[in-house]
């Protein structure tokens, strides 16, 4: 009779220190009505899309962790309909990351050759890309080359006509026919500037918009019938179905088009219910003092 009561004692005592660890979660996953969402029930919808869109806060360890757990989900429903792209790689890298994904070149030799690598590259994107070698899925490199974001940013449109047509077919060849300053993404730019906007203010917009615009030419490029696309961006290329999804809906309407998005808990907090409702499908919440990885 004392071992059961022993027994007893100590199991309650174990489910107190679990009731008292689950007090202070690190984050909550949200629906846009601002229920808590189910991650199954998440899954679910995911899977009956065909484009995801993974904001990211790019050194938020949450965001990345969940972006691999919702791959390995994803795959499990849609296996090698699924494929990934990612803002964290340029479109001139494809050929060199396609030859590492098929094991035809050392991961030591690839990473030199990938311009612009991130900071944080092995940390937080070597999962995703080991796990698309694995599983034999294509990753796509859809940014673009921030050399000619930079030669918009001081030349504009115009910077374009000195480039060769090998470099064009690096960057998405929309941006001049349905660029707009006046989109929310590109217009918040010039408000936040307060009364110090330069005078270069739509090359600064239109070079944020050649990545947008890039990223969603090489995710349609690589879209057929039947795939699911889960890729990963910074949350404002994508956050109130700006940015990407604009574009996408733009160049080819009709697609089923979904989003996660992270903020943290202080931001949460202070939304309305609209912006709550509008920024994307599904909001992981992140305690505010969240160790970062380094970028």
């Amino acid at each position: 009779m004392k071992q059961l009561i022993l027994f007893i004692i100590l199991l309650i005592t174990s489910l107190l220190n679990v009731a008292r660890a689950q007090t202070k979660p690190v984050y909550q996953l949200f629906k846009s009505n601002g229920d808590l969402a189910n991650y199954e029930e998440m899954i679910a919808d995911l899977s009956n899309s065909d484009m995801v869109f993974f904001g990211e806060y790019h050194t938020n360890p949450i965001s990345h962790w969940m972006q691999l757990e919702v791959s390995k989900s994803l795959f499990a429903t849609k296996g090698d309909a699924l494929f990934f792209g990612a803002e964290m790689f340029e479109s001139g890298n494809q050929l060199v990351l396609n030859e590492y994904l098929n094991g035809v070149y050392a991961e030591d030799k690839m990473i030199p050759e990938m311009t612009q690598m991130w900071g944080n590259y092995k940390t937080d994107y070597r999962p995703l890309v080991e796990f698309a070698k694995d599983k034999n899925l294509r990753f796509i490199a859809t940014n673009i080359p921030r050399r000619y974001a930079s030669m918009i940013n001081k030349k504009g449109i115009d910077g374009l006509k000195e480039l060769s047509p090998e470099a064009l077919e690096l960057i998405g060849p929309d941006l001049e026919t349905f660029f707009d300053p006046t989109v929310k993404a590109y217009a918040e730019m010039a408000d936040n500037m307060g009364g110090h906007v330069p005078p270069n203010m739509l090359n600064i917009q239109m070079a944020q918009a050649a990545k947008d615009a890039t990223m969603a030419h090489f995710s349609l490029k690589n879209f057929e019938q039947g795939n699911l696309l889960l890729h990963f961006e910074g949350s404002y290329h994508s956050n109130y179905e700006q940015g990407i999804i604009w574009w996408i809906n733009k160049i080819q309407p009709g697609l089923t088009l979904k989003s996660i998005t992270t903020v943290l808990e202080s931001e949460w907090n202070a939304m309305t219910a609209e912006q709550k409702a509008t920024i994307a499908n599904y909001i992981i919440v992140v305690v505010d003092n969240m160790t970062q990885t380094n970028w």
